[in-house]
């Protein structure tokens, strides 16, 4: 499992800002503009939110320590602006709860899908025997 570290969040973000660039143009056509942009604006309000809370841990839990100014200072952005604009994304009259929970939930979807993905094809293990194998 030493593949889902830090690397793994990145990985996660950039497929899916890929997923959210490729939807865009099939989500104007079938959708509708603003439906399309709901599912954008919190696909990307989710992405934020993860580089925050993987940076917020990054700071936070530390061999070394806590660096307690980067950790404050994430929290202060994070929790009152990133949940702010959430609000106002909220009450943004042509975007509805349901496409923006779509967007936000698409994150953690394409997390789940990547861990779904590397149990089924048995990526690590495969690596533990070719390396038991290299040994021999």
């Amino acid at each position: 499992m030493s593949e889902m570290g830090l690397e793994f969040i990145g990985r996660t973000l950039r497929t899916f800002g890929i997923v959210l660039v490729v939807f865009l143009p099939f989500g104007f056509y079938y959708l509708g503009f603003y439906p399309s942009l709901a599912i954008l604006s919190g696909g990307v309000w989710g992405m934020i939110n993860l580089m925050f809370i993987s940076a917020l841990v990054q700071s936070a839990i530390r061999p070394e320590g806590a660096d307690v100014g980067r950790t404050v200072g994430f929290m202060l952005i994070k929790f009152p602006a990133l949940y702010v604009a959430g609000f106002f994304l909220l009450k943004v009259p042509m975007f509805t709860a349901l496409h923006l929970l779509i967007g936000f939930t698409g994150v953690m979807a394409i997390m789940v899908l990547k861990v779904l993905g590397r149990l089924f094809l048995g990526l690590d293990s495969t690596k533990k025997k070719n390396l038991q194998g290299a040994i021999l």
